[in-house]
């Protein structure tokens, strides 16, 4: 798993190892574990909308002098499917750099077994949010 973030082939190691039972208590701790937006981001000020998702959610990266890349997700609680997706990718992505978050694989969901354990719209609308985080980690790095 060397074409991800260290921290992220973590995570999915775990999740595809995981039997199917403990898988959606493992989401349901990414989910409780996302953290808030900051205040300025606050009513998604420069987020994106993922209309794909089924529910109201909004991404921002931001590529940092260093190449890092900063990452907010805001979902909201009743959605914990999808705030489970956008805590792993926060998690994961965590002091990565552009070229890392751009080669992580766009078939993540897959790999990490989830097509098991949830809806196929639930994982379109992950593949949706690592497909805009994506695009604008290119045109920030760009």
């Amino acid at each position: 798993m060397s074409d991800m973030p260290p921290k992220l082939a973590e995570i999915v190691e775990e999740f595809a190892s995981a039997p199917r039972e403990v898988v959606l208590e493992m989401l349901l701790e990414f989910a409780d574990a996302m953290p808030p937006v900051p205040a300025d981001l606050a009513g998604h000020d420069g987020m994106e909308q993922v209309p794909e998702c089924q529910t109201q959610f909004f991404l921002k990266a931001t590529v940092r002098p260093d190449d890092t890349v900063e990452v907010w997700f805001d979902c909201p609680p009743e959605a914990p499917t999808t705030r489970a997706f956008a805590g792993i990718l926060a998690e994961g992505l965590q002091g990565a750099t552009a070229a890392e978050i751009l080669a992580v694989p766009d078939d993540l969901y897959a790999r990490m077994g989830l097509a098991n354990a949830i809806s196929p719209l639930r994982i379109r609308g992950g593949s949706a949010i690592l497909a805009r985080l994506k695009r604008q980690v290119s045109v920030g790095a760009g």
